[in-house]
């Protein structure tokens, strides 16, 4: 494993600022050097004709190409952190749905495992933590999470989650307005969790009160969420008028209509508006018949819903989402502050999201068409295509 690399490219994007014909040095997984001249050292990478960025972060994926969150699994963790380097992802949050408390406290114990199993040498995509989506949530507004599980908050039930996990339980999504959810949302906080709100028919005044108990994160903005009323605002305008309140949406342009996703970022600005995918394990796969948290999806033409035509989860990748707002007109410097460094400063990741002197060595390789074409995992050659 080299100790040093060093890499001659077009454009280097820290994201908030863009270096033209930059080098950029890493050693033993950080970043030591930024500069807009190319270096002539001989074991420089010339990759001249792309640009790189800080690696793609998502905090929100149950699973892809076959894998899923829920199967309780090291090894299905570990091919997700294969396959998702392959779309310019450094760093996930294995994302599990409603399930029973056995099956969620295996998926708790999975997670702690593999993160421990590759804590030496990256094995793909880094874990950075569990996000567990329910399944303290309001069945009103279930969406594709199983209705048998769905449960009033329990804080014994959910310190065993902490446990199980040994501490790497990072997000939980809670609605505010069920009986126990501004409890637990404290609790969660105060021990270091941070709590989304998603799946909720909360009123504008019940998310204020869930966003004062702790609450963080709006999870996956508008879906599974009480629509806006100009009479009866409800959640979203809560979670967007809240500075403390980061924004996760899926820029799969299904979830959110171009004028929606417009609105999010336009209004919350790029520095709280995260992309995530919300991926499931048809990611990557032909259309067919998949499962989330035992419902049957079905995938036709990308898009996968419930027997219901509910929406379940998507098959968006995270270099997809940021063709995507670029399309709609962001720069590529705002639509990669959204991949990278606004979900890393979400979970307090520090020297993550970012590329510059004592930032980690996450890194992306794009070509002009913004294709992935090689990525970086501290440093260490993760994916190649150049």
């Amino acid at each position: 494993m080299p100790e040093e690399i060093i890499i001659n490219a077009a454009a280097v994007y820290t994201p908030l600022q863009t270096i033209r014909r930059a080098s950029i040095v890493v050693r033993d997984g950080v970043v030591t050097s930024l500069k807009s001249e190319w270096s002539s050292r001989i074991e420089a990478l010339n990759l001249k004709n792309y640009v790189i960025a800080p690696g793609f972060i998502d905090t929100h994926i149950h699973g892809c190409c076959g894998h899923d969150t829920n199967s309780a699994s090291t090894t299905d963790i570990r091919r997700m952190a294969e396959e998702l380097v392959k779309h310019g992802v450094t760093a996930f949050a294995p994302t599990s749905v409603t399930a029973d408390h056995e099956t969620l406290l295996k998926i708790a114990k999975s997670v702690s495992a593999y993160m421990e199993e590759a804590e030496g040498e990256p094995l793909g995509a880094e874990v950075i933590g569990l996000h567990m989506e329910g399944p303290y949530i309001n069945p009103e507004m279930r969406g594709a999470q199983n209705p048998e599980h769905i449960r009033k908050p329990s804080l014994e039930e959910f310190q065993e989650y902490v446990e199980a996990s040994r501490g790497k339980l990072v997000i939980m999504d809670i609605a505010p307005e069920i009986e126990g959810a501004l409890q637990l949302i404290s609790y969660a906080s105060s021990l270091g969790v941070h709590v989304g709100l998603g799946h909720t028919n909360a009123t504008y005044e019940e998310a204020v009160r869930g966003i004062v108990a702790g609450a963080s994160r709006a999870t996956h903005i508008f879906n599974a969420m009480r629509r806006f009323h100009h009479r009866d605002p409800g959640i979203t305008v809560a979670c967007l008028q809240n500075p403390h309140v980061y924004i996760e949406v899926i820029a799969d342009l299904i979830h959110l209509a171009s004028p929606t996703l417009r609105l999010v970022v336009d209004y919350a600005g790029t520095s709280r508006t995260m992309l995530i995918t919300d991926a499931i394990s048809a990611t990557g796969l032909p259309d067919g018949t998949y499962s989330l948290g035992g419902l049957r999806v079905t995938v036709k033409e990308g898009i996968a819903r419930l027997d219901n035509g509910v929406l379940a989860g998507s098959t968006l990748t995270m270099d997809r989402a940021v063709r995507n707002v670029v399309s709609l007109g962001y720069s590529l410097r705002d639509a990669l502050t959204m991949a990278s460094l606004t979900p890393a400063r979400s979970l307090g990741l520090e020297g993550m999201g970012c590329l510059r002197p004592g930032c980690r060595g996450d890194i992306v390789v794009l070509d002009e068409m913004l294709g992935v074409r090689g990525v970086f995992v501290r440093g260490i050659n993760m994916y190649e295509d150049y």
